[in-house]
C-alpha cells in the first residue's frame, strides 16, 4: 500500500484525510505496525483512486480473515468520534444502506439529545468527548438527502418505548423518525410487538450495497465481507421487512407511543 501510494504521488496526509482516519494510523498500516482491517483497506484504496483490478487483488487478500472483532473499548482509546467518522466515509461509499435495530433508533436517524442520552449510559463519555462524538454523529445525516442512495430502515417496536432519557426526549426522537419517513429515499418500517416474528432480534446489524455487514454486540464491533455471511444478514432482513409496518400505518403507530410520552 505505501508503495501504491508513492506511485500516485499523493501525501500520507492527504490519503488519510480522504479515508478518515489519522495520518498516524495510515502511517502506522504503511510501515507494518498495525494490521489494517478490509474496511481500512477498501477506505485507503479509495482514497488513492487506484484501478478496480488492483483494489480486488488487494481485498481478497485483506479478505483473508473476512470477519473481523474491534473491542468497543479499543475505539473509545482511540476516539469514538473518529470511529464515526470512519462509519461516515463507509456510508458515504454506500449507496443502499438496509439497517436492522433491535435496540436503539439508528445513530443516521437520532436527535442530539437521543444521541448525547446514548451516550451519556455505562460507561459514559466524559461531556467534552460526548459533544464531539455526537457533533460527529448527526454531521453523517446529512447523506440522508442525497437522492442517488436509498436507506431501508427496521426498527423494533420495543425500541421505541426504551427509555434512554426523559419522556420529552423520546417524544422528539418519535416525531424525527416521523419527519425523516417522508424523504422520498427512505424507508422506515417498524416490527409491531403484536405479530409474530420470523426470527429473534440477537443483534443490530448493516448491510452496505450486498457488500458488508456490520454488526454491533455488547463489546465488540463486527464487520463481514464473506458473501455467505452476507446472504445471511440478506435473507434476516427480508424476512423482518416482510413483517413490518410501513408508511401511514407506521406513522400512526409512532405517534401513538410518542403521545404516551407527552404527558
Amino acid at each position: 500500500m505505501r508503495a501504491l501510494r508513492d506511485a500516485s504521488g499523493l501525501t500520507g496526509d492527504s490519503v488519510a484525510r480522504r479515508a478518515s482516519m489519522s495520518a498516524g494510523k495510515l502511517s502506522k498500516i504503511e510501515n507494518s505496525k498495525v494490521r489494517p482491517t478490509v474496511q481500512d483497506v477498501d477506505l485507503v484504496l479509495t482514497a488513492m483512486g487506484v484501478s478496480p483490478e488492483i483494489k480486488e487483488e488487494f481485498l481478497a487478500a485483506a479478505r483473508a480473515e473476512a470477519t473481523e472483532a474491534t473491542a468497543w473499548r479499543l475505539l473509545r482509546r482511540l476516539g469514538p468520534w473518529k470511529h464515526q467518522k470512519t462509519i461516515r466515509a463507509v456510508e458515504t461509499g454506500t449507496t443502499t444502506l438496509r439497517l436492522f435495530q433491535g435496540q436503539l433508533v439508528p445513530g443516521l436517524l437520532q436527535t442530539p439529545e437521543y444521541a448525547s442520552a446514548v451516550f451519556s449510559l455505562p460507561p459514559a463519555l466524559p461531556e467534552a468527548t460526548r459533544a464531539k462524538t455526537v457533533a460527529a454523529r448527526l454531521e453523517r445525516q446529512s447523506v440522508l438527502y442525497e437522492p442517488a442512495r436509498s436507506f431501508r430502515f427496521l426498527i423494533c417496536e420495543h425500541v421505541l418505548r426504551w427509555r434512554v432519557s426523559e419522556p420529552v426526549v423520546m417524544a422528539l426522537q418519535l416525531d424525527r423518525l416521523v419527519s425523516v419517513s417522508r424523504i422520498p429515499n427512505v424507508s422506515l418500517g417498524v416490527l409491531p410487538s403484536d405479530r409474530r416474528m420470523p426470527d429473534f432480534p440477537m443483534t443490530c446489524f448493516s448491510l452496505h450495497d450486498d457488500q458488508l455487514v456490520i454488526v454491533e454486540t455488547f463489546h465488540s464491533e463486527v464487520t463481514t465481507r464473506d458473501p455467505k455471511d452476507i446472504q445471511v444478514y440478506l435473507d434476516t432482513f427480508e424476512r423482518f421487512a416482510a413483517v413490518a409496518v410501513y408508511d401511514d400505518a407506521m406513522r400512526t403507530l409512532v405517534e401513538g407511543i410518542r403521545d404516551g410520552f407527552l404527558p
